[in-house]
Parts: structure tokens; C-alpha cells; sequence
């Protein structure tokens, strides 16, 4: 069908129409911009997220993607990276395809739409002209028709009078026939002009019109099938990244069937391995012979005979190893006489006495201190042979050290050979280069490899006396018992040496640990059901004002009586008591240790 015989007289309301089609697809146009702008949005908070989510450089998240679970989290991440970049194509690819040939269209067509409906105004004036002009001529005939009657009337009338002259008879016929010339000649005139005006209707409304409608309606119906076909780009557009965002998902699917638990669990017992074997059966106690104790002169645990005896009272000796709370701060620098030679470090928290339930949840939850391990964390970085960590732990550790020197040594012997080969290509070829410039790199070469062949010896015998240590179940469980041998002598005086030798936080044994393990204990329960604070062995005054900034010291002011409740074992400190919820460590030298001369036992501070 065709607007212009069907819509002829309609140019008004197609015009309207067309200007309607034009700002529905600007407004299709505005659709597809804030789509593109969507996408953009969401890509952006989906790399964000991705990079939110992603595992920093140098910290200790890096460690935990040796998980299978971190890694497919981490492979996650990084499809949802991908996944956002095909977001961004979309939006770019409707931004190119769509907004900005829609928009140059739609330009094209607002100029073609004026020049339309120009041609079809022009034509409209053309025959409003033609109509005028048919108008004007009529109303001439028309007038000259009555003067033409008026004239013929009055010559009537005057040829009839015969009192008139002849002359103005003659006069009258004369104006007449004027006339009657006149009324012929606006006859032919408006005959023309009516058949002119006849052609150029007929050419108006069967011909230019039409012509110019046709145009127009092939104008709308191309905007019909544009925007169609943008809409179809639309869909192609989203189509075309399906395949890429499916095999994403398959990724992260395939990340997901990746995830083994098993491994996962094998890598917590590598992590968290300590090397050590669980403590053996607690002994019986037997409290039916009497404990006595006496204090020698020399050394407040020493008995008449030189033998230790037990340091706790009755509740106290059967304490089980989870339940030791105090931590011996690092030993104090050689006492200079003055409260300055004792470094005070932050201040730590006073310890308080916890509720029953919370001990048993810490012994539930906390790492086993074993017998002549016993880990006390310091302030400050940890010993270079990792003595203060597990044995396992420590091997890994020493490990992983001789793997890293290794590579560092064949990073250098690979240079070195680089260097010799440059230096062998200078003697035969002088003109390339100065051999002597070589020799100087070589030299510093050397002195590396020297010292990191040096430290890679000193800790692989690290890792060697690791490896032939490591106890095996039976000798733990005996020394745990407190069964030793006689040969094991040697095994606790070689953890009291490591005490000694290591104040900064390795693994250590006090030696009066193995009298205590060698005391009856009582039943488990009734450990939970009272527990008492350790005895009272001595009194002291504090010599020198003290102030206890690292964990498991206490302050002092210079004058002070406090309770002793653990002697001096060669570290260099004393544990004391003000009263029953402070307690901790001082300097042996700030303190002036009296003794119980009539004590026939422990005497505990109430």
C-alpha cells in the first residue's frame, strides 16, 4: 500500500508521525547507552572484587594457597576477572555498533525527513498559487459579466427613450459592446486558468504528492528496519561472549572438582607438625609418706642430702603440663648494680587467674608443651637455626633455608661461567672488550659463593643434627613417664645446656621439670575440681625499683616484700608473688632472697 493515494490529504499527520518514528529511536538509542554504561559499571566492581579478594604479595595469604580450596578460589578470582572483561566487550561492541551508527543515522534521516517534507510544503504552496490565481480570474469573469448586463441595459434603455439624442444612443451601444468584449475575453481567461489550474491539481495529487510521500514512506519503513536490525545486534552482541563466559564457568567448575580435601589435609599435618610425641601415663601419687622439706644454705630446692625435692605443695605437684601458664621472660643482661642494666620492654598484660572452664578449654586447644621443649615466645625475631620452633617445624624450616642457598649458589655459578666464557672471549678477541674488567666480578663472584657455600654448610648440619635427633616414639614416651635410664642423663642435661644456651625463645627443659613429672599425681578430676596457686618457698625484698614490660614480668618498687615461689634455675630470674592474682618474673640480682629457717615445708600465701 502506498501513502500516497492512501494518505494524500494527510500531510499534517505524517509528518507528526514520522517525527514520532525519529525520537523513538533516539530514545532506543539512550536504552542501549545506559546498557553500555551498565556493563561498564559491572565489570568495574567485578575487577574489583577480583582484586579485592586477590591474595596480597609478601603476606601470609600467599601461604594459603598451597590449599586446594585457596587455589580454586583463587582460580575463581581470576575467571570472574575474564568474566568482567567479556562485559566490557559487550559494552564496547554496542557502543560501536549500535550507539554510534544509530547516531549518525539518525542525523541522516532528520535531513532527509526536512528535505521531504520541504519538497511536499513547496508543492503545497505551488497549488494554493495555482487555486488564487483561479480564484482572481473567476471574480474578474464574474464582473465583467454584470457590467457587460449593465451596459446592455442601459443601451436598452436609451434606444428605447426617444427623447434622447442618437449620439448618445450611438454612445451607449458602443459602451455595450465594450463590454460584451470585455466579459468574452475574461471568459477565455478563466476558461485557461481553470484548465491549467485542472492540470497542475491533477499533477499535485496523482504525481508530486505521491512522489513525495512514497519517499517519505520509504524513509519510515528504512528506520523500521534499522532499528530492527539494531535490535537483532543487540541480541548477536550478548551472543557472541556466551561461549567465552561459558567456558569461564567451565573453569571455575573445573577449579572446583580440582579441590582435594584429602591433600588439604595431608598439607595441615606438614604445616602444623611438631615432631613430638604425645606425653606418656601420668604417675601415681602417693601422699600416705610424708614430704619434708629442709633448706640448705646454698640453693632454696636442695635438700640436707643434695637431693631435689618436689617444689609444689600437695594440689600443686600434680599440675599437668597444659596448665602452665607463666613465661619466662628472655634472661636479663649481667647486673651492672643499677636498675638500668635491665632493659624494660613494652608493657604486657598482668596475668589473672582464669575460670576453671577457660583453663579447660586452653588445654583442649593449645599446643602440647613437651618435656625439654617447652615453648616460651619472646619479644623479638626468632633464633637463626629455628631453635625455638618444633622439631618438624624446624626441619622444614632448615630446609627450606638450604634450598633457598642452593639456588642462590647455582644463581652465582651460573654468572661465574657467564663471566668466564665473556672473559675467554676478550683474550682472543681484544678489541671486544678488556679482560682485566672481567677479573674484579669474577673476584666478588668468589667471595659470594665463599660465604653462601658457608652458610648453606652451617645450616645443613643444622638439618643433620635435626634429622638424627628427632626422637622416636618409645624415648619420648619413657621420658615423658619419667622412666628414664641412666644413659638418658645425658638427653636432659643436653636440653638444660639448649635452656641455657638459647634465653631467646627455643625449646627448653628447666631441670627440675623431671622431679616433677617423677611426683605422684592426683586424679585428673580433681586437678579441675580445686586448683591452688603454686607455694610460697621464700620471701625477698626488692633491692632496686623494677618495672615488668614484657610478658611474665611483674613490677617492683625498690623496698618492696614479696613472696618467692620459684628459686633462680641459672637464667637469671625469680619468680615471686605480691598476692594471689599478681605474680610473676624479676632479675635475680634486683632482689635479696630470705630464707624459711624453720620451714619444714612449703609455706603457701593465702
Amino acid at each position: 500500500m502506498s501513502w500516497g493515494a492512501e494518505l494524500w490529504d494527510q500531510f499534517d499527520n505524517l509528518e507528526k508521525h514520522t517525527q514520532w518514528g525519529i525520537d523513538v529511536l533516539e530514545k532506543y538509542i539512550k536504552f542501549v547507552k545506559e546498557r553500555t554504561e551498565i556493563e561498564l559499571n559491572y565489570a568495574k566492581q567485578l575487577r574489583n572484587l577480583s582484586k579485592k579478594y586477590q591474595p596480597k604479595k609478601n603476606s601470609k595469604e600467599e601461604d594459603e594457597y598451597k590449599y586446594s580450596s585457596c587455589r580454586a578460589f583463587l582460580s575463581t578470582l581470576n575467571e570472574m576477572n575474564d568474566y568482567a572483561g567479556q562485559h566490557e566487550v559487550i559494552s564496547e561492541n554496542m557502543t560501536s555498533q549500535i550507539t554510534s551508527e544509530l547516531a549518525r543515522y539518525v542525523q541522516e534521516l532528520k535531513q532527509e525527513r526536512k528535505a521531504h517534507f520541504h519538497d511536499g510544503r513547496k508543492a503545497q504552496q505551488h497549488i494554493e498559487t495555482c487555486w488564487k490565481q483561479l480564484e482572481l480570474s473567476k471574480r474578474r469573469f464574474e464582473r465583467d459579466c454584470k457590467e457587460a448586463d449593465r451596459a446592455q441595459q442601459y443601451f436598452e434603455r436609451m434606444d428605447a427613450d426617444i427623447n434622447v439624442t442618437k449620439a448618445d444612443v450611438e454612445k451607449a451601444r458602443q459602451q455595450a459592446q465594450l463590454r460584451h468584449q470585455m466579459a468574452e475575453d475574461s471568459k477565455a481567461e478563466y476558461s485557461s486558468t481553470l484548465q491549467r489550474f485542472n492540470h497542475e491539481q491533477h499533477e499535485h495529487y496523482h504525481t508530486q504528492i505521491p512522489n513525495i510521500f512514497q519517499k517519505i514512506q520509504e524513509m519510515e519503513e528504512r528506520r523500521i528496519i534499522r532499528i530492527g536490525e539494531s535490535m537483532r545486534t543487540f541480541a548477536e552482541v550478548d551472543r557472541q561472549v556466551i561461549p567465552i563466559i561459558g567456558r569461564c564457568l567451565d573453569e571455575i567448575t573445573k577449579a572446583a572438582d580440582s579441590i582435594d580435601q584429602k591433600n588439604d589435609s595431608q598439607l595441615v599435618i606438614e604445616a602444623f607438625k611438631s615432631g613430638f610425641e604425645p606425653p606418656g601415663d601420668v604417675d601415681f601419687e602417693d601422699f600416705t609418706q610424708p614430704i619434708k622439706r629442709t633448706v640448705s644454705e646454698s640453693s632454696l630446692s636442695n635438700s640436707k642430702d643434695g637431693k631435689a625435692e618436689p617444689r609444689f605443695s600437695s594440689k600443686s605437684k600434680g599440675k599437668l603440663w597444659p596448665f602452665i601458664k607463666k613465661n619466662k621472660p628472655p634472661p636479663p643482661p649481667p647486673s651492672s648494680g643499677s636498675p638500668s642494666a635491665v632493659p624494660n620492654g613494652p608493657q604486657s598484660p598482668k596475668q589473672h587467674k582464669e575460670p576453671l572452664s577457660h583453663r579447660f578449654n586452653e588445654f583442649m586447644t593449645s599446643k602440647p608443651k613437651i618435656h625439654c621443649f617447652r615453648s616460651l615466645k619472646r619479644g623479638g625475631a626468632g633464633p637463626e637455626d629455628f631453635s625455638n620452633l618444633p622439631p618438624e617445624q624446624r626441619r622444614k624450616k632448615l630446609q627450606q633455608k638450604v634450598d633457598e642457598f642452593n639456588k642462590d649458589i647455582q644463581k652465582e655459578l651460573d654468572q661465574r661461567d657467564a663471566l668466564t666464557k665473556m672473559k675467554d672471549v676478550y683474550i682472543k678477541n681484544p678489541q671486544m672488550g678488556d679482560a682485566a674488567s672481567v677479573d674484579l666480578k669474577l673476584a666478588e663472584l668468589g667471595q659470594n659463593l665463599e660465604k653462601l657455600r658457608l652458610e648453606a654448610q652451617k645450616f645443613e648440619g643444622w638439618l643433620a643434627e635435626v634429622e638424627g635427633r628427632l626422637p622416636t616414639r618409645t624415648e619420648s614416651a619413657r621420658r615423658q613417664s619419667g622412666l628414664h635410664e641412666p644413659q638418658n642423663t645425658l638427653t636432659v642435661n643436653n636440653c638444660a645446656q639448649d635452656r641455657e644456651s638459647s634465653p631467646d625463645g627455643s625449646y627448653t627443659e628447666e631441670p627440675s621439670q623431671e622431679s616433677e613429672m617423677k611426683t605422684p599425681a592426683q586424679d585428673f578430676d580433681d586437678e579441675f575440681d580445686d586448683e591452688e596457686p603454686l607455694p610460697t618457698i621464700a620471701t625477698c625484698k626488692a633491692l632496686y625499683t623494677f618495672e615488668g614490660q614484657n610478658e611474665g614480668t611483674i613490677s617492683v618498687t625498690e623496698g618492696e616484700v614479696l613472696f618467692v615461689i620459684e628459686e633462680d634455675k641459672g637464667d637469671g630470674w625469680t619468680r615471686i608473688r605480691r598476692n594471689e592474682d599478681e605474680e610473676g618474673y624479676v632479675p635475680t640480682s634486683y632482689v635479696e632472697v630470705f630464707l624459711e629457717k624453720n620451714a619444714k615445708g612449703a609455706m603457701t600465701y593465702i
